[in-house]
């Protein structure tokens, strides 16, 4: 899949894309826990999109690095489209 190709609703996202930009990480109380997020810009040759990472995937990505994504998915905030891993997604930084 290509960043252009990617919608509001659209599932099962696999691609590959390069982080090209680290927004602020950010602590919010979710259901009386504390998480971390934050806004990661990705980068394929259709275009740019939001990556929200959440906690531990925050500390594997560094601006420069091309990462492998699958079962993602995405949706919308802001009314801005934004690709998610939620909880069944997986991302490898490629070496």
């Amino acid at each position: 899949m290509k960043i252009s190709d990617l919608t509001p609703g659209t599932g099962n996202v696999e691609l590959e894309a390069e982080i090209v930009g680290i927004g602020e990480t950010r602590e919010i109380n979710k259901m009386g826990r504390q998480l971390r997020v934050c806004d990661v810009t990705v980068k394929d040759d259709s275009g740019t999109m939001t990556l929200v990472l959440w906690n531990d995937n925050i500390d594997k990505v560094k601006e420069g690095d091309f990462i492998h994504i699958e079962n993602a998915y995405v949706n919308e905030w802001q009314d801005k489209p934004q690709l998610t891993l939620g909880r069944f997604g997986k991302m490898e930084v490629k070496a």
